[in-house]
């Protein structure tokens, strides 16, 4: 309960400073002009949280929120937070996500990005892995620098691991560490015809690739050791007047042979398939 009320509270904190920010960003310059900077916020939530193709949350729903800054030049940058599990972040029950970066046009409706992120799990480390002295002392944080190439609706990304990828190294169970590790995506949000459903539904695809610069040291349950896994996402949302969106998707990520029956942190007589097959039921409020 006490790390529910921490993770709601700090939630409410962003959408605080959004309210704040926000009406200064939106004040307009000397003689009417329109700012150059655009501030919005979000919070919801879903049935589970995937990333990747991995649930985070143990396949248990998570609550969420962020801000986002924009400006007309190309630059951004935001902060996301999400409910976690502690099954599968040691001690950790929050996500925080920074992040930033640039914009850009090419041509026409060619974009392209660059950017860079750091996923953050205060509280949580590997040596608070249940049984205590599974592993030594390993936070889960990663920064990940990102590049990437649109086309309308379609985006195609980079990103690649500037520390180990998510505390994956020696001190906890792989070969080596893991900087260097790649993900690379292919995502559409194809705008459906509102004469054949109605306004504001679009359909998410999406096919990623996670390529690892090591191995597990061991064997997992499933009896593999190469964590390198695809992901896929098929879904439909819809948006609603006010900022309000619904969405229902079906994710899923393969290598059985390293990702089932992974078990908690908590209890290593519990166990779960991390990827495979999942439906998800998301809501979204934008401010």
């Amino acid at each position: 309960m006490r790390n529910s009320i921490r993770t709601v509270a700090g939630m409410l904190g962003v959408l605080a400073c959004t309210i704040a920010a926000k009406g200064l960003a939106d004040t307009a310059k000397d003689g009417g002009a329109p700012s150059p900077h655009t501030v919005t916020a979000n919070i919801g939530g879903v049935s589970n949280y995937i990333f990747r193709g991995i649930t985070q949350t143990w396949d248990k729903p998570a609550i969420q929120g962020g801000i986002d800054y924009a400006h007309s030049a190309g630059w951004y940058g935001g902060l996301f937070i999400s409910s976690i599990s502690d099954k599968q972040y040691a001690d950790g029950n929050v996500e925080v996500d920074l992040y930033g970066g640039y914009n850009g046009k090419i041509q026409g409706d060619w974009t392209w990005t660059l950017g860079v992120i750091g996923y953050l799990y205060p509280s949580a480390n590997y040596d608070r892995v249940s049984p205590a002295g599974t592993n030594r002392s390993q936070t889960y944080n990663n920064v990940e620098g990102n590049v990437g190439v649109g086309y309308k609706w379609l985006n195609a990304k980079v990103s690649v691991a500037l520390t180990d990828y998510f505390g994956a190294n020696s001190k906890t169970g792989y070969t080596k560490g893991s900087s260097g590790t790649t993900y690379v995506d292919v995502t559409a949000a194809v705008p459906l015809p509102e004469e054949s459903f109605t306004k504001d539904v679009t359909l998410p695809l999406h096919i990623g690739h996670t390529y690892y610069t090591n191995d597990l040291a061991a064997a997992a349950p499933g009896g593999g050791k190469n964590p390198d896994y695809t992901d896929y996402k098929i879904g439909i949302t819809k948006g609603f007047d006010g900022g309000w969106s619904v969405g229902a998707a079906y994710t899923y990520a393969d290598n059985k042979a390293v990702y089932d029956r992974v078990p908690s942190a908590k209890n290593p007589a519990e166990n779960l398939n991390l990827g495979g097959g999942n439906a998800i039921l998301s809501i979204n409020k934008t401010f």
